[in-house]
């Protein structure tokens, strides 16, 4: 098989593929069409599928006891649970991510057009630093991750993108899922976007038996505090930008709108202006105030993919917005609540921050 694994995996950069004379050659590749070749060894097994997400591609047994098969999964980043004899495996011949709370199987079949969006070049690349931090919120150190771009220069100030994932993933997911650096590294190469700080927390946090909603409060307490004493940071609210996708976006909704004197930018990714599960919208009364409104926010960016499960919520915020008489800015992308999307949304939002009126 011709392999290519994806530069972005849980657990190794640059991964040997396996050792075929203990194992045999498992694997997969990927075909012009969009599929996906799938050999897997699974001894004994009565049936190897994949379920992503309730629609399964069984795989056959083939003449050399490996199971194999051509998927059809759709294009972009698709996560699947890898179903032997109906139980969750985690095979080590596939990439590998984080989602749905826990280490799972993707693949990344390619979108056309979008092949570059992310590649590994020789342009500029930036640097992406773990940090952890002490939270006076939950009373335990926190961890985020911090994009930096290629000319980063210390002696200079940058604006800031708190940068949110969401619900089952961690604060890994616009790097390794996302691909937010090397998005950036382009649209930064192309002359398309301003040099910035991103910011990736864990919107999981949680502390005691309080619920993973700690986060907003973490992020105002501590997060921006330890960002701001640890990096030249410009002050102000036109130099902070707050976006997010899923769980990630009604966090953004909920801070933004509750602290307009503090983000200047907001982006909601397949997402919520109010909460879909109930939950406290007192957030919303600025929308009341669609002149205020307008003076608080330089760019408000609402997005969905067009097949997203939640894209009915999409068209209610719609009609919530026109009815307050507040204008946000408004796009749609083909796809659904995935990764494909969210990629999209990045690579349209970074350019419209932090940019001069």
């Amino acid at each position: 098989m011709k392999k290519a694994w994806p530069l972005d995996t849980a657990v190794s950069f640059d991964p040997y593929y396996g050792e075929p004379d203990r194992d045999g050659e498992q694997g997969y590749e990927m075909l012009p069409d969009g599929g996906v070749f799938l050999r897997l060894k699974a001894p004994g097994a009565k049936t190897v599928e994949l379920d992503q997400f309730g629609r399964m591609h069984p795989l056959e047994k083939g003449s050399d006891g490996l199971w194999e098969g051509t998927v059809y999964l759709g294009r972009g980043f698709q996560y699947f649970f890898l179903k032997v004899d109906g139980c969750d495996v985690l095979s080590p011949y596939l990439p590998i991510g984080y989602g749905c709370c826990r280490p799972m199987n993707f693949l990344d079949i390619p979108v056309p057009g979008e092949e570059e969006w992310a590649a590994l070049t020789s342009i500029p690349h930036g640097a992406v630093t773990r940090h952890y931090y002490p939270s006076s919120v939950t009373g335990k150190q926190e961890i985020c991750l911090v994009y930096t771009p290629p000319r980063y220069d210390p002696s200079r100030k940058y604006p800031v993108l708190y940068l949110q994932h969401g619900y089952g993933e961690n604060e890994t997911g616009w790097v390794y899922q996302g691909h937010v650096g090397r998005i950036a590294d382009h649209l930064l190469h192309e002359g398309r976007m301003r040099e910035m700080l991103i910011v990736m927390g864990n919107g999981m946090t949680q502390g005691g038996e309080n619920s993973r909603m700690l986060f907003p409060q973490v992020l105002l307490a501590d997060l921006i505090p330890y960002i701001e004493r640890r990096y030249p940071v410009l002050e102000g609210k036109w130099n902070r930008a707050m976006a997010g996708l899923s769980m990630g976006s009604y966090q953004t909704s909920l801070v933004t709108l509750s602290h307009p004197d503090m983000f200047g930018y907001a982006g909601v990714f397949s997402g919520f202006l109010r909460a879909i599960r109930g939950g406290d919208n007192t957030h919303l009364a600025l929308l009341d105030d669609p002149a205020a409104f307008r003076s608080a926010f330089r760019v408000f960016y609402r997005a969905m993919g067009t097949e997203d499960q939640f894209y009915a919520n999409f068209l209610e915020e719609d009609q919530l917005i026109a009815e307050k008489g507040v204008e946000m800015l408004r796009r749609t992308f083909p796809g659904g609540h995935d990764w494909g999307v969210w990629r999209r949304c990045i690579h349209d939002f970074l350019p419209m921050i932090f940019q001069d009126e």
